[in-house]
């Protein structure tokens, strides 16, 4: 498939996970595409690789400004870069608060305003912000992370109608948990990773952990000229976690 033929993509948190699965699967289609993170070293040819903090305006902007450079132009940005955090209200700080709002929410703000000039010049702009389903259902332990989320679900809309007449699409992915390296730490911190892993299994009706490759699938799906049409969508990749409610086996 060469839907992203002749066009170029930029991907945040593209080192890792469901950004480097993105990534590649965008280059694989067509786009050539350039990585920002924290930590590039691991990018490998054809991707370009730029480092960026997103917390950091003049940082992000001056990645930006060089992918483009050597882009030759933007036509897709996946704004993927974040953070986890767990707990309920009472047990993170404000100094904790910020910095993960700072990092969810006003990190894929300062990529989107510096990548927007560029964005306007191209006849197939699309924004795909990476969500979660914790935007739209009440997770245990997460007070903090899903409001973050329910930010970047809310921040869709609005850009998506911000620019719509500009013809920039703005879309997000809600995944369920998917398995990542941020998911595996987590795991691992755990007094008992295999049931930790089993109980967040269970709770999808799958019964198994997203792929970080069916992400990109859906991240790919918004952001291809081929979904034209579509604009201030939020696509669920939860393996029916949102909208399904199964009755337990055997009744």
């Amino acid at each position: 498939m060469s839907d992203f033929e002749g066009l170029k993509a930029l991907v945040t948190g593209g080192a890792s996970g469901i950004g480097r699965a993105t990534a590649e699967l965008l280059a694989e289609r067509g786009a050539q595409v350039a990585v920002l993170d924290l930590d590039p070293s691991s990018v490998e040819k054809p991707l370009l690789a730029f480092r960026a903090d997103v917390t950091d305006d003049a940082s992000v902007r001056e990645a930006v400004a060089a992918a483009v450079a050597d882009l030759g132009g933007l036509d897709v940005v996946i704004n993927n870069a974040g953070i986890g955090a767990q707990g309920t209200v009472e047990d993170n700080d404000d100094a904790e608060w910020h910095r993960v709002l700072d990092v969810n929410v006003v990190g894929m703000v300062r990529v989107a305003r510096a990548a927007l000039p560029h964005l306007r010049r191209s006849a197939h702009a699309a924004i795909v912000n990476t969500c979660s389903i914790a935007a739209t259902a009440g997770l245990p332990q997460r007070a903090l992370y899903s409001a973050t989320k329910g930010a970047v679900y809310s921040l869709t809309l609005a850009m998506a109608a911000d620019h719509v007449r500009e013809g920039i699409r703005v879309n997000c992915v809600n995944p369920g948990t998917a398995d990542t390296p941020w998911v595996g730490r987590l795991l691992d911190a755990a007094d008992d990773p295999a049931a930790e892993r089993a109980a967040l299994e269970a709770r999808q009706p799958t019964g198994r952990l997203v792929s970080a490759a069916e992400v990109a699938g859906a991240i790919a799906y918004l952001a291809s000229p081929l979904s034209g049409a579509t604009t201030g969508t939020a696509l669920a990749v939860d393996g029916g976690m949102q909208g399904l409610r199964l009755r337990p086996v055997g009744r």
